[in-house]
């Protein structure tokens, strides 16, 4: 009895293959429409790959006639659900151009724009497609302000962003990385810490990006040569200055961040940091 169960199958999945590459291979008269016909079947039963070779055949055929609306549609879905985001986030957008007063004009802006979404590298890499999928879904925020898919759009944003706020930290935080033959870039980090403070004022990783900014310009002060530079306003000693200017960081710091996990070695620096001053006093 098994045996014949298994038999019936396996013909039954003989027959299907023959019927595709028979509708496939077809031409001529009656064959645009039987492609047509048996892609929707197959989309329906989660064959993408099957539907999609059939609709771009047909695609040609369709232009300008009533059913290309839907077999457009259906194109698309195809490299959607076959997790081809480059071409589905194109092929959505041609939708949405071509008809602008479908009832899936919603559904395929957003899925577009979801499209570019997937699209987004994790946060080391670069981020160009990332800020992309920023413009779409907000695109598609601005166009559909009450639709059915705002929330979970306004949730991409925010993942988007966030990956934004990572790279941007990453970058400033690689100048404390040491590789053979380089050194800490304590200048560039306070730099790119400063622009990420900006940047994302009200970033999860501020306080982070906080202690990292006054742990850099810390070791950069105490390590400075006692020199002298010129200014306008007169003569100031280079070292006396990244010290004030550390100090204003960390007590910046502590008026921000009084549970800081980061409060011990804050603590640390603002000590050694007056003493050093200090010392400038006396000698004045």
């Amino acid at each position: 009895m098994k045996k014949f169960f298994y038999l019936v199958i396996s013909l039954i999945v003989l027959s299907s293959c023959s019927e595709y590459q028979k509708v496939l291979k077809a031409s001529g008269e009656g064959a645009t429409k039987e492609k047509f016909t048996l892609g929707e079947s197959l989309y329906n039963e989660g064959k993408y790959a099957k539907a999609n070779r059939l609709f771009g055949q047909i695609v040609p055929e369709y232009r300008g006639k009533p059913q290309a609306q839907k077999l457009m549609y259906l194109y698309a879905m195809t490299f959607y659900k076959m997790k081809d985001y480059y071409i589905s986030a194109y092929r959505f957008e041609q939708f949405t151009k071509s008809y602008p007063k479908s009832e899936k004009l919603e559904e395929t802006a957003f899925l577009s724009a979801r499209s570019y979404y997937m699209l987004s590298p994790v946060y080391t890499k670069d981020q160009t497609e990332t800020k992309d999928a920023v413009e779409k879904i907000q695109g598609f925020i601005n166009m559909f302000p009450d639709s059915e898919y705002l929330e979970e759009a306004n949730k991409l944003v925010k993942e988007l962003e966030y990956k934004l706020e990572q790279k941007a930290f990453h970058i400033a935080k690689q100048y404390f990385e040491i590789a053979p033959g380089f050194t800490r870039d304590y200048t560039s980090a306070i730099k790119s810490f400063d622009n990420f403070l900006f940047d994302f004022p009200g970033s999860k990783l501020r306080e982070e990006a906080l202690f990292y900014r006054l742990d850099a310009s810390y070791k950069q002060a105490v390590n400075s040569y006692e020199r002298i530079t010129s200014r306008e306003e007169g003569i100031v000693q280079l070292r006396k200055q990244r010290l004030e200017t550390t100090k204003e960081y960390s007590d910046s710091f502590l008026q921000s961040y009084k549970e800081s996990k980061y409060l011990e070695d804050v603590n640390e620096i603002a000590k050694v940091v007056d003493e050093e001053l200090k010392k400038y006093s006396e000698k004045s």
